[in-house]
């Protein structure tokens, strides 16, 4: 073990000497998409083979039953794994990234590397009704943060290696370069100069060049446009981008509503048997549910809605048009309450994919209304399915460029870019409007957490309370005497103001030493003036759960150099104006450097 270090150091010192910093970040860059190329490969190919394994004759004899009951036992596993042997949280992979870009710089706990790449196949492959996008970024990501921390990195060049493991993450998933790297900019707010772009495409394309050698030319979502964009459809699409919008803000409010009732329930266990019982029920009588739902995609693409539909325990004609329009309307609804069942349960997944299935059966099914409504029109269905999942991808996830991109890379051109552009702006307005942040975004942002494209709150935002907070102030009590204060605090400090605490150290107020100075030179005031007295009320206090944007804010209307901080109504110490703008400008340097 010893000699292995020693090596180890020595490449280290070899680098730094034939090396530059930029040559050896483009190194790891492509070390960084390999790795999360090959972690995507592992997740798929997993979720392929335990689906594999459940499509035995047997089971297809009893195939609606079997749904019904994989659900439940793929949670149970997923709980017993979680519970015995990681004994950690798995959070949602995006959502953890940003946490720990905002507030651990960037450093992401190693277990991160397997925990999903082991518990969202299983999630996935027993029919667990998400997907396996964040996953793949949550392996990714920690990857690149333990390559980062390996190699001794700064902060800034960790951050660009996560950047990078997102990119690289979703060019494997869908042999889509250019949306991957739109995606790692749009979603974690990366301030990306020009000369960081070259790292991001450096691993998309290690990324996807490791799809191809373990993947072959397979891709999840392969189709050829054939119908080009009329322009006298576009009113159609305008249309199609508001119902998209309010689609994208029902999502939201299921997700969020079914995650809040679960909570109710304070044991696990309880949410998972009610969980499981939920999703197996849902399964049972929309099987094209099950899983991912890249079947029920492509043959919505292929024209095939039957087979998409798939077998449910309904028998209907499938020759009427509106009982298929009517199921795939009930596909979308129930998408985002089997998705976020499964999450509340306890299953291990992501949001991207299920926003994909959702968007392209209610496409379908608004193309098929047009159709068949009686009034002469006649609009592409193919297309209309595409569009569907650029509306809710850019409305649900607040990520519209990443939504056109990635449509118009799978299309393999271009020709579809002004609806596209059209309806992803539609919808996200809308979604905007009333769901102010995506679902990987809304409880950092409702916690001050949240990195945006705004350098000042990010660098904010990144300092720690805790770390600000002196505590070398002299408290004094309110029935102290003035005599008392002066031989016991104020001739032992090297500061000019004092909190004032009873005796459950509770904040009262501050006594600074410019307000006694007309009487502390005179004794016979000492032992007739209490501290009381002379206390007042603080111009500000900052509460330790405070974010920095907000202290700062605090000390620019107070117009104090000194603030006190109190936890829980009790005095913990001061922050400084000038310790906190030192901080700042010293985490500038680092995240900037």
């Amino acid at each position: 073990m010893a000699s292995s270090k020693k090596i180890f150091k020595k490449i280290l010192v070899w680098r730094y000497k034939n090396i530059s910093e930029r040559q050896f970040v483009y190194v790891l860059s492509i070390l960084v998409g390999f790795l999360a190329g090959f972690g995507t490969v592992i997740l798929k190919n997993l979720t392929h083979y335990i689906q594999l394994l459940l499509s035995i004759d047997l089971v297809k004899k009893y195939q609606n039953s079997m749904y019904f009951v994989f659900p439940i036992i793929g949670l149970i596993v997923v709980a017993i794994i979680k519970k015995k042997w990681l004994k950690k949280h798995i959070g949602h992979g995006i959502s953890s990234t940003l946490y720990a870009i905002s507030k651990r710089k960037g450093i992401i706990p190693r277990y991160n590397m397997y925990a999903s790449l082991i518990t969202a196949p299983l999630t996935v492959g027993f029919g667990g009704s998400v997907g396996l996008q964040g996953p793949a970024v949550s392996a990714g990501t920690a990857l690149a943060s333990y390559t980062s921390k390996l190699f001794h990195m700064n902060t800034k060049t960790r951050m660009l290696l996560i950047g990078c493991a997102t990119a690289g993450a979703m060019s494997s998933m869908f042999k889509a370069p250019i949306a991957g790297i739109v995606f790692a900019l749009e979603v974690f707010s990366l301030d990306i100069a020009f000369v960081s772009l070259v790292p991001l495409l450096l691993a998309s394309v290690a990324a996807i060049v490791t799809s191809y050698l373990f993947l072959g030319s397979d891709v999840l979502l392969g189709f050829e446009l054939n119908d080009k964009f009329q322009i006298s459809e576009i009113g159609f699409y305008a249309i199609f981008g508001v119902v998209t919008g309010i689609t994208s803000v029902y999502f939201s409010v299921v997700y969020f509503a079914i995650r809040k009732f679960f909570h109710l329930f304070e044991k696990r266990f309880t949410r998972l048997i009610l969980g499981s019982l939920v999703i197996g029920f849902i399964l049972y009588l929309m099987p094209s549910l099950y899983g991912e739902g890249y079947g029920l995609i492509n043959n919505l693409l292929k024209g095939n809605h039957i087979a998409a539909i798939g077998n449910t325990p309904f028998s209907f004609n499938h020759d009427n048009i509106w009982l298929v329009i009517f199921f795939l309307l009930l596909i979308t609804i129930f998408k985002a309450i089997a998705m976020s069942t499964t999450f509340a349960a306890g299953g291990v997944g992501g949001i991207f994919i299920p926003t994909l299935v959702m968007g392209s059966a209610l496409g379908n099914a608004f193309a098929k209304i047009i159709n068949n409504i009686g009034l002469g029109f006649q609009v592409s269905e193919a297309n209309f399915t595409l569009i569907g999942m650029t509306g809710l991808m850019a409305g649900v996830l607040h990520a519209p460029l990443t939504a056109i991109f990635l449509i118009a890379e799978i299309t393999g051109g271009y020709d579809l870019f002004v609806p596209l552009m059209l309806v992803a702006a539609i919808s996200f307005s809308i979604t905007k409007y009333f769901i102010s942040n995506s679902i990987y975004t809304y409880k950092l942002a409702q916690r001050g957490e949240l990195i945006t494209h705004d350098k000042d709150k990010n660098v904010m935002m990144m300092l720690q309370i805790d770390k600000l907070i002196e505590t070398n102030f002299k408290p004094v009590h309110p029935e102290m005497l003035l005599g008392d204060m002066l031989k016991k605090a104020v001739a032992t400090s090297i500061r000019n103001i004092f909190p004032v605490i009873n005796k459950q150290k509770q904040f009262l107020g501050i006594v600074l030493l410019d307000d006694i100075r007309p009487v502390m030179f005179d004794k016979e005031m000492y032992n007739s003036i209490k501290v009381e007295a002379i206390m007042k009320a603080a111009p500000e206090i900052i509460k330790e759960t405070d974010p920095v944007e907000k202290v700062m804010q605090k000390f620019k209307t107070s117009g104090a150099w000194n603030l006190p901080v109190v936890k829980d109504g009790k005095y913990i110490g001061f922050i400084s104006k000038s310790k906190l703008l030192t901080a700042y400008r010293n985490k500038l340097v680092e995240v900037t450097a």
